[in-house]
């Protein structure tokens, strides 16, 4: 079976959804289907992925992430480019990765008459509002709104849905017929992800030497971008609060992009000594910084979107302190170690709480890797996805 996805973003970058397409790619390769990826000329390139690029616009040639107006245009090239790439892979199915993706897709799909199956990610308008590029209560809001609701009744055949809370959006919300939605939530790699890798001492781990942090220094991580609607000032917040207890405590800070600001920020505020910010890591080297990490935090608010880093956090056996929200509960259960959403000195007090109880930070680390490997397994949701593949094909070929 040939699949042909369309990833509307610089595939591949070191970040997010990026993560979730690259694992289904790959297990979806390992059995046996074909699978082409059409994405924007920038990202990298990964060995054994099949990625097909569009041009790249003659005015605009930097990297950008998130909302923005030139994705009018690199989405104008990604539709020609996907239409290009169709005639001649001639795809069985089309996958089509966030809202732009599904449209693109959709209008594919009933050109030629091949199913689409939309990758749900969350809202894209609340995304639109988290990043800032479209005020709730301003006059294209609501049209915003219709154009999401209709990519999302009309074109699909079938909707992955990457949380409950993005299953109930789509029922409730936008009235979308049960049987199209089917929850299939981020999964992790065990595999790559796995400190067993990494058999250094405690406190030992060549990156913390590198930084020249004494063995008892607990290192609370974060890897992810580094925006403020993914809570990256609570945590500057909370590294003030820590210090001026006196707390042994390092917050190492690895993502992009603004890292300057922030780092700026963390001068500005006192605490660029128990603060380090890395930049990008690339997603091959994110186990081995993980692995120098005592505590792992997810500060992000946002209630419409996934939160794939979860899943490393977890593989990785770390504590995962994080705001208390359905999509988090969803991947942590009862093992989260939650904060009052949106309040950071809740969130601070559930770091500090772990510090102390480095016992009961291996217990929940063991615990959560545990849950990783039986609940969310690449290689079961890659099952389920051929079948759905499968299903629609059946249909298409029916009619």
């Amino acid at each position: 079976m040939r699949v042909l996805m369309i990833a509307p973003t610089s595939f591949f970058s070191d970040y997010g959804g990026h993560i979730r397409i690259l694992e289904e790619i790959r297990a979806l390769g390992d059995r046996g289907l074909e699978v082409a990826v059409v994405t924007y000329y920038k990202g990298n390139d990964v060995a054994g992925i099949d990625i097909r690029r569009t041009a790249p616009l003659p005015w605009h040639t930097d990297y950008e992430v998130g909302s923005s107006r030139h994705k009018i245009a690199f989405d104008a090239y990604l539709a020609g480019q996907a239409l290009r790439e169709f005639r001649r892979f001639r795809p069985d199915v089309i996958h089509g990765h966030m809202h732009e993706g599904a449209l693109i897709g959709g209008l594919l799909g009933r050109l030629f008459n091949v199913p689409l199956v939309f990758d749900y990610q969350g809202s894209l308008t609340a995304e639109m509002v988290d990043h800032h590029f479209l005020n709730p209560r301003g006059p294209l809001y609501p049209w915003a709104y219709r154009v999401e609701g209709s990519i999302t009744r009309r074109l699909p055949q079938a909707i992955l849905a990457s949380s409950g809370q993005a299953v109930a959006l789509l029922r409730d919300k936008f009235h979308v017929p049960a049987e199209r939605i089917h929850a299939l939530p981020d999964c992790a790699d065990t595999v790559q992800f796995d400190p067993a890798l990494f058999p250094f001492a405690p406190g030992d781990h060549p990156l913390r030497r590198q930084l020249g942090l004494a063995e008892d220094t607990v290192v609370v991580g974060y890897l992810g971008l580094l925006t403020d609607y993914q809570g990256i000032p609570h945590l500057i917040e909370s590294a003030v609060e820590l210090k001026r207890r006196g707390e042994n405590v390092h917050f190492l800070i690895m993502g992009y992009p603004n890292v300057d600001r922030y780092q700026i920020i963390a001068g500005w505020r006192g605490v660029a000594d128990v603060m380090t910010f890395t930049g990008r890591v690339p997603f091959v080297d994110a186990p081995y910084h993980l692995a120098a990490c005592d505590i792992a935090v997810a500060p992000k608010m946002s209630t419409s979107e996934g939160s794939g880093k979860l899943l490393n956090y977890m593989a990785m056996a770390l504590p995962i302190v994080a705001y208390d929200t359905a999509v988090n509960r969803e991947y942590l259960a009862e093992l989260g170690v939650y904060a009052q959403s949106g309040d950071v000195g809740s969130f601070t007090e559930a770091i500090a709480g772990l510090l102390p109880d480095p016992e009961e930070r291996a217990r929940l680390g063991r615990q959560l890797r545990r849950r990783a490997a039986e609940h969310f397994s690449w290689p079961a949701a890659a099952e389920r996805i051929e079948k759905i593949y499968q299903s629609l094909d059946n249909k298409s070929h029916s009619l």
